[in-house]
């Protein structure tokens, strides 16, 4: 995966994303490149893709969102 490295991009993709700089094409264009011809990256970037999404659950959102309703009581 590639992405742009502003906003909280960077903090959803973790380390399984090439950033790059979305106001440079030359940036965007290299990163879509490596994606195209670096199978060993594509590989790469894919298990830790794997690993970081085990992160996230959708139970731990839920009752983060329960915790967060019932501060507002």
């Amino acid at each position: 995966m590639a992405c742009s490295a502003t906003s909280s991009l960077p903090e959803a993709a973790g380390d399984a994303a090439l950033l790059f700089d979305p106001f440079s094409i030359e940036a965007i264009a290299t990163a879509l490149e490596r994606l195209a011809y670096e199978r060993a990256l594509r590989e790469e970037l894919r298990e830790r893709g794997l690993v970081y999404a085990q992160r996230f659950s959708w139970a731990e959102t839920a009752q983060r969102v329960l915790e967060a309703y019932e501060t507002l009581k």
